[in-house]
């Protein structure tokens, strides 16, 4: 790759960076449970998405790895989470 193309992708994960601290403020202050669960699930899909353009503009391709792992494990987070915070009587069906 070229070294604008490596710069590009580095100031692309500073920018996701950013966003990701962003998105903390609802983990801190969501009103619900859910909404700290989907703001931690965006943070660890923007993490995947630092690691993996991280990994593009250091030509670093096991980085790719670590993403593929932490995509993973952020899923099933993601669904262990729900269902353990699932509860009948508090779900309204539009």
């Amino acid at each position: 790759m070229t070294e604008i193309a490596n710069t590009a992708m580095i100031l692309g994960a500073a920018i996701v960076v950013v966003l990701a601290i962003a998105v903390l403020y609802r983990v801190v202050a969501g009103p619900t449970t859910h909404d700290r669960v989907v703001a931690i699930n965006v943070i660890g899909t923007s993490t995947v998405i630092i690691l993996a353009l991280i990994a593009a503009g250091l030509d670093r391709p096991e980085y790719l790895d670590i993403a593929i792992v932490y995509a993973i494990l952020n899923f099933v987070l993601s669904l262990a989470v729900g269902r353990f915070s699932y509860r009948a009587e508090e779900v309204k069906w539009r």
